[in-house]
Parts: structure tokens; C-alpha cells; sequence
């Protein structure tokens, strides 16, 4: 049943104009993503902007340090992230910043209907000023010991050592970190918004919306403990919009960064007249507004915000979606631990779909940190994209090109397993709509599996040396083609360059949700190309190499272990030792599959008038059939092994990294079987 079409406006956290990305951001931006490209690829009208927060102290100061100006910074950071993010694939439909006309326009607008509702107030207070720079510091701008531990290097806001909270001036011998001097306490009239206000508003409003558990527990506890008050203004010197009708106050993050929002889609609305600001951000909006953000700002945007745009009479957020950490093998992103991997440093080494997919095999609903094992996400790359997905286009392509002049049979071999993956849609869907990508990505794989198996079974590789078979072999490759196609229109939102790929090779429109139930038959397809490639230990080593030299950038930087030092050489041997292996050309007369072993094929090699049995661990990278017939090196004089399956007399020679990615050594042309390779 088609879905009536929707209206759907899906925005990130705007990340801070004062740094590169890390991986731990993306978490948020590739799940955000993916959940867009879905529901673009179901046919609805979704926008999906973002931004960066440019405003703010920490950018005022790093651009002083830098010897440029504020605009200057945040214009080379808005460039790098907007950069990064296309890497990634993340399709924004506008990548914007806070530090714009619309967005000043908008914060005026709030500012003002919240002060004809009186629910702006001003008074006076006290704060940490540093005498020195001339500036009222920010609780992360003051350090010193703790008054309640007496811990030292304790920021102004809270103690890490025993959690305790306090005022910047609280601390025992504080400092300023800007200037090292010491703080002292100086008045200030300050613009608070009184969110307290709200609080009977946002219970209801919370009542009515299905925010995820953890999230409703902690907005309980924030609402048992009582709304306060909030500062929405700064003191000169500051980077940001001045407050109207001020000569030194200026508008704080805390009002402006989430108008942003609105801010991204109205110059998107500027540039694109198709789209109109009302439909989403009207109070009658029929549209659906949703919030990706991390868990640490829950409280930011579903209790100050919704507040905000109350107050000045706008729509309210559909839902807020947060999500968790993510952490490094088991530990949070830290430099000196080497676990702080910038976006960039993983881009220099791994295909950015690589790292969309592990996450998606990982997210869910539910706010939970996400862990990022490199053994594991090598593993997992390689053996499901690689291993399952495009091995399944790899095999059947051959045929096709080979056989059947690059074009599809008419119909497909087993209609049942073609239905079976076709319905199987519905239920991912579901997943997908629901944030529950990992649960989405197991019924895909398991499809994966079914796909590969009847390959298997089928085994197109035999049955074409049979005249009468071809027809059927066709069938089954055009089958397998068929079924590798509706498995990308699942992958897509998660893997859009390679299915862009695939829509290349199968010779196909962009593919949409509901393409999965037509088949492709007497369709021209291009030659293969290959659409993923491996992830080595190699790459690993590299990129850790990579973290280690930023985070020490010294010409003596220790580094981290290299391949070699991981998997160390083994003893060394004598040209006497060397002498004694003794290396022949084989030929392989019969190859076939062992089905209780998933890495070894049996192989009957000759080596002139001699037949031996050898068990190769060559599986995973060779059909048997395409082995037989072929010339290959053997250790002759190995001892005989008995293995469970028969007795294995010789050694194989092959190289490569393992899995698909692994070749015997095949001699040249004019080599004959039993001659001794010197």
C-alpha cells in the first residue's frame, strides 16, 4: 500500500565552528542521513539542513591566538566541515551557519514577541571578570581547586574529581586562563528568559509526543528538581549578534544557536522558491519536524527550545531523537589514548561507506552508546559488504558477460526466493522508519545469506560446461543479479555512493523503495567493476599512525605498532634450510568444495605423472571450478598431514591478505607440470 507523501523537515546538531570534526560527531550526521535517504527513496518531500555554531567566546579567543579574525575562522571551519561532510556522503540540503542575516533577523524576532509576553527580565549580577583582559570569563574560562575536595585544575562549573557544582569564584585560588591572572567579582546586568514559565506548557506537550525512554526519565528529574531561569546575554567582548537597544550586551548561544535552525532553512527557502518557510516552522504546520542530538543535550532542545519557539509562536519539534557516545575500543575519545579520530584521519584511509555501514549495523532507538572496534569493523566490512553483498554481483557478472553477450535471461530461476526478498521489504522498512538500522541491517544480511546460498547450490560454474545447462545458468545469474539489486535498494540510504555504483553497472535509473518489486529481464547490464574494496590491517596500522603523529607532532614520535611488529617474523633460516623446500609446477586436475570446512577446497594436482591430494585454505577466494585445468606452485617434499577430512600431501602456494583477497601463484605460459621451480 503506497504511504500518502509527507512533509518531512529532519535537522543535526550544529557543531561548533571552533574545531574539526571528529568520528564521534558523525554518529549523529550519518544517522540522521540515512534516516533522509530513506524516506527520500519512499517518495516523501525531506529536507535535511544543518549548520555550524559560530558564535561565542571560545571563538573569539581562538581567533585572536590565530591572528585573524572571528568571520575569518569560522568561514575556514564552515569550508572544512562542509568539505568533510560531502566525503562522508551526508546529504544536507543546506549546510549553513549561525553567523547570517536570516538568523540575526529571526533572533530579533524571538527576542522581541518573548519581551511583549514578558517573559524577558533583567538583573544584576556578579561574575568572574579577568581585570587583565578586560572581559567577564566563562565558567570553563576559570580554573583552580575545588572548594569541596580541594582537587586541583578544576574548571569553574563543576568539579570532575567529586561532581560537585559551584560558581567560578568559588574556586580556591582561581586563574584565568586567558591571561593567567586572577579573577575578580564585578556586576553586570543580564536579559534572563523565564522558562519556568513553561513548565505546566511542556509536561502536556511531552505527554502527547513518544520520546524515547532514558529521555523521559531524565526530563522527570529536571522537572522534579524545578525549571529556572536562563541567561540569554553576554558582556562585550563577545562574538555574536548585540542585543537591540544595547550598546555592550550581546544575544548568548543559548537563544540564536537553535535558530540557526530556521535560520538554514530560510536561505534555503531564499535560494529555492519550491520550498516555503510556513510549511514547516508555521504554528499550524502540518509538517513533521524532527531533532537528531546527542544525550548530552537533551535538556537543551526538548525543554529550553520548545519553550522558545512557544513563547514567540511558532510549531513545535514532531519528536527529538537522541542518541549516545561513541567510544574506542571500549573507551571514550581522548587523545592521549589515541582514540581521537578525526573525520579527516579516518577519510585519508578507509572508504567513508565503510564507517556508515558499521554504524548502521550497530544503531538503534534507544540512547546507547555505540563502541568502534577496529578488529571488529574490519571483520564485519569484509565479510558482510565485501564477502556477501558484492560477491554476489562478482560472480554473476562473469557469466552474464562471458555467456550471455552482457544481458538478462527473461525470467529468474526460483521465483519463490525472489518474493521471499521482495516482502521481506516491508519488515526493513519498518526498521528504518523506526531508527532501528541495526535490526534492518540483520534481515538484509540474512537475505545476503539466502542469495548466496542458492548460488551455491546452483553452482553456475559446473553447469556451464553442459550445452543443455546454459539456459538454466543464465537464469540462475540473472537471478542472483536480480536479488544483488533489491539488497542495494535496502543498502542505499546507508551505502549511497555504492549504490550510485550499482546503478551504473546494472544500467538502471536511481533506484527507489518500491523498484524492489519489478525484476530486471532482457536488460543489458555494463561489465563489473569492482564496488568495494577490503579493509587491511595495513590501513588500520596506518591511520593509528596517523593519530599517534597529530597527537605528538615531534620528529621523535613513538608510533604505534606497525603490521610487522603485530604479526613479527619468524625466526630466521640459512640458504642451507631455504635448499631444502622443494618447489614444483602443479597442475590441478580436479578442485571441489570440503562442506565441513568453511576456508578449505580439495584439491588433485599433478606434477608430472604423480597425482597428490592437497587441502587448500583458498575458499573464500576461489570458485573450484575456476581452478581446474590451471598451472600453480606446490611444496612437494612437505611431510604428509592427516586432517579430518583425508590425508593433505603438499602445500599450495598463494598470497594476499586472506579472504576473497588471496591468489595462488599460477605460472607463466610455457611451464609444464613437474618442473622444479629454482
Amino acid at each position: 500500500m503506497t504511504q500518502p507523501q509527507r512533509n518531512i523537515l529532519i535537522t543535526c546538531a550544529l557543531l561548533y565552528a571552533n574545531g574539526p570534526i571528529h568520528l564521534g560527531h558523525m554518529v549523529e550526521y550519518i544517522q540522521a542521513d540515512i534516516w533522509a535517504r530513506f524516506q527520500r527513496m519512499r517518495g516523501h518531500e525531506c529536507l535535511y539542513i544543518c549548520g555550524n555554531d559560530a558564535h561565542g567566546t571560545p571563538i573569539m579567543i581562538t581567533a585572536r591566538k590565530l591572528g585573524i579574525t572571528p568571520e575569518q575562522l569560522i568561514t575556514e571551519i564552515h569550508q572544512q566541515h562542509d568539505q568533510d561532510f560531502k566525503d562522508f556522503n551526508i546529504a544536507f540540503d543546506n549546510f549553513y551557519t549561525t553567523h547570517s542575516p536570516e538568523n540575526q533577523q529571526l533572533t530579533n524576532l524571538f527576542y522581541e514577541r518573548l519581551q511583549q509576553r514578558g517573559d524577558i527580565v533583567k538583573r544584576t549580577i556578579s561574575q568572574a571578570y579577568d581585570p587583565k583582559e578586560k572581559m567577564f570569563l566563562p565558567d570553563r574560562y576559570v580554573k583552580g581547586e575545588c572548594p569541596n575536595c580541594g582537587a586541583k585544575d578544576q574548571y569553574g562549573d563543576g568539579c570532575e574529581v567529586c561532581s560537585s557544582t559551584y560558581e567560578p569564584l568559588d574556586l580556591k585560588n582561581p586563574i584565568s586562563i586567558i591571561s593567567g591572572e586572577t579573577p575578580i567579582a564585578k556586576q553586570s546586568e543580564h536579559y534572563f528568559f523565564q522558562q519556568q514559565k513553561y513548565a505546566p506548557f511542556l509536561q502536556s506537550w511531552l505527554k502527547d509526543i513518544k520520546l524515547q525512554e532514558e529521555m523521559q526519565n531524565k526530563l522527570g528529574e529536571w522537572f522534579a528538581t524545578g525549571l529556572h531561569e536562563k541567561d540569554i546575554s553576554r558582556d562585550t567582548p563577545y562574538f555574536g549578534f548585540k542585543i537591540p537597544g544595547t550598546e555592550d550586551k550581546y544575544f548568548y548561544v543559548w537563544l540564536d544557536a537553535p535558530i540557526g535552525y530556521m535560520a538554514s532553512l530560510k536561505n534555503l527557502c531564499e535560494r529555492n522558491k519550491n520550498i516555503n518557510f510556513d510549511t514547516y516552522w508555521d504554528i499550524d504546520s502540518k509538517a513533521e519536524l524532527y531533532h537528531f542530538i546527542g544525550k548530552d543535550i537533551i535538556y537543551f532542545h526538548a525543554m529550553l527550545w520548545p519553550a522558545l519557539l512557544h513563547g514567540a509562536g511558532f510549531r513545535l519539534p514532531t519528536n527529538v531523537y537522541a542518541h549516545g557516545f561513541l567510544t574506542i575500543d571500549g573507551q571514550k575519545m581522548s587523545k592521549s589514548r589515541g582514540t581521537f579520530i578525526k573525520g579527516r584521519t579516518y577519510l585519508n584511509h578507509f572508504n567513508p561507506e565503510c564507517i556508515r555501514y558499521y554504524f548502521a549495523a550497530k544503531l538503534n532507538n534507544r540512547v546507547e552508546d555505540l563502541d568502534l572496534n577496529f578488529t571488529d569493523f574490519m571483520q564485519r566490512v569484509n565479510a558482510d559488504l565485501v564477502g556477501k553483498i558484492v560477491n554476489i554481483a562478482s560472480r554473476c557478472a562473469s557469466f552474464i558477460h562471458k555467456y550471455f553477450n552482457g544481458e538478462l535471461s527473461e525470467r529468474c530461476a526460483d521465483k519463490a526466493l525472489l518474493e521471499h526478498c521482495i516482502n521481506a521489504g516491508d519488515s526493513i522498512a519498518e526498521h528504518f522508519e523506526t531508527r532501528e538500522f541495526s535490526r534492518a541491517v540483520r534481515t538484509i544480511m540474512e537475505l545476503a545469506d539466502r542469495a548466496n546460498q542458492y548460488i551455491d547450490a546452483e553452482k553456475p560454474w559446473a553447469l556451464i560446461k553442459e550445452t543443455a545447462k546454459a539456459q538454466h545458468v543464465h537464469e540462475v545469474c540473472s537471478m542472483g543479479l536480480n536479488l544483488f539489486r533489491i539488497l542495494m535498494i535496502y543498502l542505499k540510504p546507508i551505502l549511497p555512493a555504492t549504490a550510485k555504483d550499482t546503478e551504473e553497472f546494472l544500467n538502471i535509473a536511481p533506484m527507489t523503495w518500491n523498484d524492489r518489486k519489478t525484476i530486471l529481464a532482457k536488460h543489458k547490464i555494463n561489465p563489473f567493476k569492482p564496488l568495494l574494496q577490503r579493509i587491511t590491517e595495513e590501513q588500520i596500522t596506518a591511520m593509528k599512525n596517523e593519530i599517534a603523529a597529530e597527537a605528538t607532532p615531534t620528529n621523535d614520535t613513538p608510533q604505534v605498532s606497525t603490521h610487522l611488529t603485530q604479526d613479527p617474523l619468524r625466526p630466521e633460516i640459512s640458504y642451507d634450510d631455504f635448499a631444502k623446500i622443494d618447489l614444483r609446477i602443479a597442475r590441478i586436475v580436479k578442485a571441489e568444495s570440503v562442506p565441513e570446512a568453511d576456508k578449505l577446497l580439495k584439491l588433485i594436482v599433478d606434477i608430472g605423472g604423480e597425482t597428490r591430494q592437497i587441502f587448500a585454505g583458498v575458499k573464500s577466494a576461489y570458485d573450484p571450478a575456476e581452478l581446474e585445468g590451471k598451472l600453480t606452485v606446490i611444496v612437494a617434499n612437505l611431510a604428509p598431514r592427516k586432517m579430518r577430512f583425508g590425508m593433505s600431501e603438499g602445500m599450495v602456494l598463494a598470497a594476499g591478505p586472506g579472504g576473497a583477497d588471496l591468489w595462488v601463484l599460477h605460472p607463466d605460459e610455457g611451464a609444464e607440470a613437474g618442473m622444479r621451480v629454482k
